[in-house]
């Protein structure tokens, strides 16, 4: 009877953590979005003040682009390592 027990809360632990898991996930995705729109508001808005600064600023707005969905990529492969 007890092994039946420890066997379902076993079960509601491993459950919980990939909810858990899932809500990390979320909130830590919610960072890089932010820093994403900054971005390229930032390219927008030079480019608006200094047309021919354009390809530049598209250049280095790509280059931080790159690098703030980098912590997206990796915040989803923690989250399917704490879901495993």
């Amino acid at each position: 009877m007890s092994n039946i027990v420890l066997a379902e809360a076993a079960a509601q632990t491993i459950n919980l953590n990939k909810g858990l898991a899932a809500i990390g996930y979320g909130l830590g995705a919610i960072g890089p979005g932010i820093g994403v729109g900054l971005i390229f508001a930032a390219v927008i808005n030079g480019t608006a003040r200094q047309p021919e600064a354009q390809s530049k600023l598209q250049g280095i707005g790509y280059a931080t682009f790159v690098l703030t969905e980098v912590l997206a990529l990796i915040g989803i492969v923690i989250y399917f390592i704490a879901s495993a």
